[in-house]
């Protein structure tokens, strides 16, 4: 067993189906008509059926979506500045879609924000090649985040489902969404690319790949991947650094199939933006105060009390503590490697497996208002995290008549540790402080330790039924458990206050979550499509923030109350949609409802660093929209985007909190825009393309009550790139020239990373970056 983890800690492998080329970008469909699949394990019909209602069909770089699946091409991701976050991408491109960051490249864990209809990145499901990514907000417990996963430029395209998501994704956070990541195949011919950025605020990312190509008679084939980017921050002290490995062997397997291996590797070392209140915005400036680091003698001196005259003006002690922080920073060390296989084991049965591990820690630094034994009025917190996942899916796909029988299993047992340690900082000229990156060692104490361990096991079957070769109809359901044990397994009272943190167990369960969709290609190049279904979402928790889940709450006493109170979160969704596809235009319109039953939610006071958290249920919340595309493609090369989403999403119920009771009915929903509105106009002439986007992003609420919300905004950016084909030893050698917030516009970008307030303002939001130019070089050999 030993010698079994050890080789899936240093081996991957991806299901992708049968070899179909160099660089094969997702599936294609074959001549012949025989039935193809995708990376994870995803089938698709012959030419003659349509598509089911969860994949895709592709024609060269284009890609077709179906049903309420939609996807962005490697070609759209190469508009944008190299290594710029697929998040960010989406936003630009995918209409209820919503984004917001501090950086640039989006790569900022602590402060994006991802909204898909009003589910936030924590309550979506999501995949690389089919290995379950687990939850994907900050700091994750169970997952990790697909900035870290993978190298941006080996992914070949993404696939956004913002219906239901299949019942085949494992995913226990699903609530109403799932994005797919698919990756790229090794070449067949040997060779490699490069490419080079430099920007504003000394940004130089570098990257490149080398590409075996086939070794062998069989087709044996590895590509090696490496990328590096550094940067300043835009605004305060200290710089962004991130490295990445990616390597991918693929083994075609006759035409049976093909077994791949893959190992990524990557480590971010960041100094973080302070987070902002719209007091502290509106006082400050977007470029005014960051952490106080590096002048020591302010962040001392504000710890006494002594604040600086702009930040006494703030005139509330909550924004008077978050602006007086010396630093944050965070270091991500993250391991991801699977074994899988794709195989056809008889002419009308397919198997999929896929065998994943992954392992991360992190070194998360911040500057409480503990005093340290040297004397200075305040500590250096660093928490310790940890992650060790290990599961597999297996799943068979059986054809017989007109019925696509699938059918499968997902385990995963994730192992997460959390102790929280402090470290002295040295009395005001005694010494040199402490470096937010580190080492990190002689902490003087232990605030609190906690662990946990989650067992999670996911059951699917569904049947899809081509009723005609044009009409498709699939039924089934998944069954879902998890269970998790865990809590404070060491508890220093004197600082935590509590005799008792909170520990014990919670499970998740439902044994039927039934999904029905059909698909309807009535019209040449017109397609209908309904997808319904019901999801639920296993119960999550994150001791950092202290705002995610019942084991954030003050005490066991607390926990033991909530127990009783809560019941696992859950969904209905219903989507209906139709899409045009031709050659000079493309539209498509869904309308929505969800029904979310349970809807748990952090409430907080308090500061940041020191929040008192509640854990309550604010009963059902109702969500109904619509989103609309029009893609005009009036002349060769030329192509006008634009999209427009509005979504109603209103609470149902209120909330008993602090002695008072709040009625939330009618309420929206915090932090996502009623409206959002995105167009691109993009001209390609030979070898030329020039672009031009921009997306409005409507008012978004910042408390529960709504008395305050977070001013809409809009951002702009523009694209150049012109490829000077093959020069000497280099092929398609290119240039691109970016711009990004082109306007310079300020707008809160990342919001809720600290959970929300009830009422009023709260230091929750992230200032988005000024105006940015970028440059890249890139070529192939």
């Amino acid at each position: 067993m030993k010698a079994f983890s050890l080789f899936l800690f240093s081996t991957v492998a991806v299901w992708t189906g049968r070899s179909y080329g160099a660089d094969v970008a997702t599936a294609h469909r074959t001549a012949s008509g025989n039935r193809v699949r995708h990376h994870d394990g995803q089938h698709l019909p012959h030419p003659g059926a349509a598509p089911s209602v969860e994949s895709i069909a592709v024609s060269g770089s284009r890609h077709v979506s179906h049903g309420p699946e939609q996807f962005v091409s490697r070609e759209v991701m190469d508009r944008f500045v190299p290594g710029t976050s697929p998040l960010q991408v989406l936003a630009a491109t995918t209409p209820g879609v919503s984004f917001g960051s501090d950086d640039p490249f989006g790569l900022d864990g602590v402060a994006n924000t991802l909204y898909l209809r009003g589910f936030t990145q924590s309550q979506i499901g999501a995949t690389l090649d089919g290995i379950p990514l687990g939850d994907q907000g900050f700091m994750q417990y169970n997952g990790l985040d697909i900035n870290e996963a993978a190298i941006q430029d080996n992914i070949s395209s993404i696939g956004v489902s913002q219906g239901a998501g299949a019942v085949n994704v494992a995913s226990a956070q699903n609530l109403g969404g799932v994005i797919r990541y698919f990756t790229s195949d090794p070449a067949d011919k040997a060779g490699g690319n490069l490419s080079q950025t430099f920007g504003s605020n000394m940004t130089f990312r570098t990257s490149g790949s080398v590409d075996s190509g086939a070794l062998n008679a069989t087709g044996t084939k590895f590509r090696a991947s490496f990328a590096r980017t550094d940067n300043d921050k835009w605004k305060g002290y200290g710089d962004q650094l991130e490295y990445q490995a990616n390597f991918k062997l693929v083994q075609p397997i006759q035409d049976r199939g093909k077994i791949s291996a893959i190992f990524n590797w990557s480590q971010f070392d960041q100094y973080n933006y302070m987070n902002y209140s719209l007091n502290m915005l509106k006082k400050f400036g977007a470029t005014g105060s960051d952490f106080l680091t590096p002048n020591y003698a302010a962040a001392y001196e504000s710890a006494l009390g002594n604040y600086p005259s702009d930040i006494a003006a703030l005139g509330n002690a909550t924004d008077e503590s978050n602006a007086t922080q010396y630093d944050g920073a965070q270091i991500q060390r993250n391991y991801l490697s699977a074994i899988t296989s794709q195989l056809t084991l008889a002419p009308n049965l397919e198997e999929n497996t896929v065998l994943y591990a992954h392992l991360s820690s992190g070194d998360y630094e911040a500057s409480p208002t503990f005093p340290s034994p040297t004397g200075a009025p305040f500590s250096q917190l660093v928490s310790h995290q940890g992650i060790r996942r290990i599961g597999f899916t297996q799943s068979f796909r059986y054809t017989i008549a007109r019925n696509h029988i699938d059918t499968g299993v997902w385990y995963e047992n994730n192992s997460y540790w959390f102790p929280a340690e402090l470290y002295s900082q040295p009395a005001l000229g005694q010494g040199t402080p402490r470096n937010a990156l580190g080492p990190f060692l002689n902490p003087y104490a232990t605030w609190f330790s906690d662990s946990f361990n989650t067992n999670t096991f996911q059951f699917h079957l569904q049947d899809t039924y081509d009723i005609l070769p044009n009409l498709q109809i699939s039924a089934g359901f998944r069954s879902l458990i998890a269970t998790t044990h865990g809590g404070a397994v060491y508890n220093n009272q004197s600082l935590t206050g509590q005799s008792e943190l909170p520990r014990g167990s919670l499970t998740a369960a439902s044994a039927f979550l039934p999904h029905v969709a059909l698909d309807y290609h009535f019209l040449a190049h017109h397609e209908f499509y309904i997808d319904i279904a019901e999801n639920m979402r296993a119960y999550t928790y994150n001791p950092f923030l202290m705002a995610d889940g019942a084991w954030s709450v003050e005490n066991q006493s607390e926990f033991q109350s909530v127990k009783t109170r809560i019941r696992p979160e859950r969904t209905w969704t219903y989507l209906g949609g139709y899409r045009y596809n031709g050659e000079r235009i493309s539209a498509q319109a869904d309308a929505y409802h969800v029904d979310y039953y349970n809807r748990l939610e952090n409430i907080t006071t308090g500061t940041p660093t020191d929040p008192i958290s509640s854990f309550v249920n604010t009963g059902k919340e109702t969500m109904t929209g619509v989103d609309a595309t029009l893609t005009l493609r009036p002349v060769r090369g030329l192509e006008f985007f634009n999209s427009m989403s509005y979504a109603r999403e209103q609470y149902g119920g209120g909330v008993e909190y602090e002695g008072t009771y709040y009625n939330l009915k009618g309420k929206k929903q915090v932090g996502y825009p009623s409206w959002m509105y995105k167009t691109s106009l993009s001209y390609t002439y030979h070898q030329a393309r020039v672009g031009f986007n921009a997306t409005y992003t409507g008012s978004r609420p910042l408390s529960y009550v709504n008395d305050t919300h977070v001013a809409p905004y809009w951002l702009a950016g523009v694209s150049a790139s012109y490829n000077f084909g093959s020069i000497g030893f280099m092929k398609n050698f290119g240039v691109n020239f970016n711009i990004y917030n082109l306007f310079n516009t300020t707008y809160v970008g990342g919001m809720g990373l600290f959970g929300y307030p009830m009422s009023g303002d709260s230091p929750t939001l992230f200032i988005g970056a000024p105006r940015q130019f970028f440059g890249s070089v890139h070529a192939s050999f």
